[in-house]
């Protein structure tokens, strides 16, 4: 057996299988939970798991992507949704970001979004963990639209989407729990846009 078979035994280097992502998810809750999102790496996550740090890019597509599956678990892999949201005029992006997170949870069940809320409001880090994580993915998302004032803007998106998603999905407060995507996208994505592109003073 050569040197090199022996140390990567020792190591414990585990295979590229659902065991290495079951592991990167544990690791990753910790090291999010101990560092928040900026300070927590790639590289810390994978020594943590005892695997290659390419694994996290092989299953979760990067940092975010597994952030947002370990501890948020959104039913989205944010570094592909970034790409769809930019395809198209900047001048509807309000109505695709309604759009998209509505047929998202939607989808993926309201429960899911009731569990988001509920670590979120019962967490002081898993907050501020968030809080981190949504900056830098409407960041990513407006990057190129040269608006001024993008840290606000990007709040305002915020607070939008996530009290749309609580009164829908949480409190379920009636007619717009049940009410039609489209319907909802054409009551709401002009408000977004104004956020993204409009006048805010």
């Amino acid at each position: 057996m050569s040197t090199e078979d022996t140390t990567s035994r020792r190591r414990g280097r585990r295979p590229a299988g659902q065991d290495t992502r079951a592991a990167l998810l544990t690791a990753a809750r910790a090291v999010f939970a101990e560092n928040g999102y900026e300070r927590a790496t790639v590289r810390t996550i994978a020594a943590r798991a005892g695997v290659d740090a390419a694994m996290v890019n092989h299953w979760f597509g990067g940092k975010e992507g597994l952030f947002a599956q370990a501890v948020l678990k959104l039913p989205f892999a944010p570094h592909e949704l970034v790409t769809e949201l930019r395809t198209g005029p900047d001048s509807e992006l309000g109505y695709r970001i309604v759009r998209t997170f509505l047929t998202r949870w939607d989808g993926a069940g309201g429960s899911q979004f009731q569990a988001l809320i509920r670590s979120v409001a019962g967490h002081e880090i898993a907050g501020s963990v968030l809080r981190q994580f949504f900056s830098g993915f409407f960041a990513e998302v407006i990057r190129g639209i040269g608006t001024d004032r993008p840290e606000l803007r990007t709040t305002l998106c915020a607070s939008q989407l996530l009290g749309m998603g609580l009164v829908r999905y949480v409190t379920e407060f009636e007619p717009l729990a049940s009410a039609e995507v489209e319907t909802l996208v054409t009551a709401v994505a002009p408000t977004l846009q104004r956020y993204l592109t409009g006048d805010i003073d």
